[in-house]
């Protein structure tokens, strides 16, 4: 596997070693001692899988308490998936990061705890697979607002398009009236 530190550097694309025949293909998504010796020495407790259709934007979610890390990937589909940097100590507070992840790349995001997290559909349909390292807690979630003007995400929305929002994600808050991590 070869990890490569993106713009933030704690956000880490994970580029699989695949090997292919004519019969199709084999790779290793996840070994515990690769990512370690990425200094990404986490244990995931959970596993989720989502599908959406194409113009769906999901997030910026994160949990104040109970902070997920996450490593995403998609099995069916292309996305832009997009991470921000909500600890206020870090030199990158307030910085965004994405990445293009799909089924025929086979590339990964993993993205620590202390980040807003979401994704936008690109094509017609998409399954995203991720684990995280703390369990969902509703309760602590959190919606940062995925157009914020400060952040300035440079989201590859389908021309003469809008989004399609669920409402918690519409409703999120801008930067400077959310809670974020010291």
């Amino acid at each position: 596997m070869e990890f490569i530190p993106t713009k933030i550097p704690d956000v880490v694309l994970i580029k699989p070693k695949l090997f292919g025949d004519e019969r199709g293909y084999f790779f290793e998504s996840y070994q515990k001692r690769l990512f370690g010796d990425a200094n990404i020495s986490m244990d995931f407790v959970q596993d989720n899988q989502s599908g959406s259709k194409q113009g769906i934007l999901r997030g910026l979610h994160y949990q104040i308490r109970q902070p997920q890390g996450k490593l995403m990937r998609v099995i069916a589909g292309e996305i832009f998936d997009a991470a921000v940097d909500l600890r206020r100590s870090s030199p990158t507070f307030g910085k965004w990061t994405g990445a293009i992840l799909s089924s025929e790349n086979k590339h990964q995001l993993w993205i620590p705890p202390g980040f807003a997290h979401g994704f936008y559909v690109l094509s017609e349909w998409a399954e995203v697979y991720y684990k995280a390292t703390d369990y969902y807690a509703p309760q602590w979630e959190r919606t940062l607002l995925w157009c914020d003007p400060t952040l300035n995400i440079e989201w590859p929305i389908h021309k003469g398009q809008s989004p399609s929002l669920s409402s918690k994600d519409a409703d999120g808050k801008i930067l400077s009236e959310i809670e974020v991590f010291e």
